[in-house]
């Protein structure tokens, strides 16, 4: 951002209105810009400049934007790592009727943000809670994925470990609907391949730094955008978007016999069926009915 827009925004703040003292006491959930500071609503500005205290993620992160748009109430850090010690002085200050504003380092707080624990013991406490809606990653990825936007699933961050992970997805595997997962970008490559493999070869897009300078979305079934990201070096916020099950062709005969047989070697007739069907999308009483033939046939 050009530095006389810096001026000319945080000269307006000083020179124009005083912050709206009408802003009701209680919580206000605001979200904020992903990466583009212009990314901020009418709205949020308003709320963060009348609160009388800010809970952020990392007051580091949001000085940056609060420099940016003259906000100058004051910061209180809170994180997993710091809610604990923080959090009896937000509630102390919502019981003295003040105007507390939560924010994260990006988007809409509490979508794979802290914020949760906050929100539950303002409410037990009668506190008003409120949101101010804004930037998030989630429909921001799904709208650029070029994939079904009717029904979606948000899983939030894949797990890090490798068999957590393949579980996750497995479970995933059935639900009627695209699929939005986080993901770092170390594990990407990794998290693909397991994708491809638990899902079959489903439409998909990886979304990465939204709404910044070196937006990307790359948009191929599984199977190709493992290939290419295991080979290049990634950067950045990312967003995997994943088509619904039907959303990949069926496979060829051939090719569900072939994935049966293997499942077959190591697993019971039952377990092999919701394997191969969750990995090809397909109904697992079809394939336990063809994984039974199979059996019948001698396929050990």
């Amino acid at each position: 951002m050009a530095g006389n827009e810096h001026s000319q925004a945080t000269g307006q703040q000083r020179q124009g209105k005083p912050p709206d003292r009408s802003l009701a006491p209680g919580l206000h959930i605001v979200a904020t810009p992903i990466g583009n500071l212009r990314d901020i609503t009418l709205r949020a500005l308003d709320t963060l400049r009348a609160a009388d205290l800010i809970a952020a993620e990392d007051t580091r992160v949001f000085a940056k934007l609060a420099s940016h748009h003259g906000i100058a109430a004051p910061t209180v850090a809170y994180s997993d790592a710091t809610q604990d010690a923080n959090e009896p002085r937000l509630l102390r200050a919502l019981a003295e009727g003040k105007r507390v504003a939560l924010v994260s380092d990006a988007g809409m707080p509490l979508i794979s943000d802290p914020g949760y624990r906050l929100v539950r013991a303002a409410l037990a406490a009668g506190h008003g809670v409120t949101a101010v809606p804004g930037p998030s990653a989630v429909p921001m990825a799904l709208a650029l994925s070029g994939l079904p936007t009717d029904r979606f699933f948000f899983g939030g961050f894949l797990p890090a470990k490798a068999g957590e992970r393949r579980r996750m997805i497995a479970e995933a595997a059935q639900i009627p609907a695209t699929l939005v997962f986080f993901e770092a970008p170390h594990r990407l490559a990794a998290s693909l391949a397991d994708l491809a493999e638990l899902l079959g070869d489903r439409p998909a897009a990886v979304a990465r730094e939204l709404t910044k300078l070196f937006e990307e979305v790359r948009r191929e079934p599984l199977s190709a955008l493992a290939t290419h990201y295991a080979q290049a070096e990634v950067k950045g916020e990312i967003a995997l978007v994943i088509g619904p099950p039907g959303a990949a062709p069926p496979p060829a005969a051939e090719a569900l016999d072939a994935a049966l047989r293997q499942a077959l070697a190591s697993a019971s007739v039952k377990d092999a069926a919701a394997e191969v069907a969750a990995r090809f999308g397909l109904r697992r009483r079809e394939v336990y009915a063809r994984a039974l033939e199979l059996k019948r046939q001698g396929v050990p």
